[in-house]
């Protein structure tokens, strides 16, 4: 079953309280979203240890119940 995007936006916040998420979903089948998050815990963090940071708030869903995710990453301004 895909996982829903409020679900997505709940675990994103949970794991990365301070989060901006916009999340769209690409396909209109709740299976393939692309998210943009904006956290200030990404301040000094690599492209590719912030988006870790991303998949570890999603947990264990990722891959499976969320099929797909298109990730951008930003610190605030």
């Amino acid at each position: 079953m895909p996982m829903a995007g409020d679900e997505i936006v709940r675990r994103i916040k949970a794991g990365l309280p301070d989060a901006q998420v916009t999340l769209t979903d690409l396909a209109g089948d709740d299976n393939h979203w692309a998210a943009h998050v904006v956290s200030a815990a990404f301040v000094g963090k690599p492209r590719v240890a912030q988006h870790k940071l991303v998949y570890a708030a999603i947990g264990e869903d990722m891959g499976g119940a969320l099929h797909a995710l298109q990730l951008t990453t930003a610190v605030p301004n």
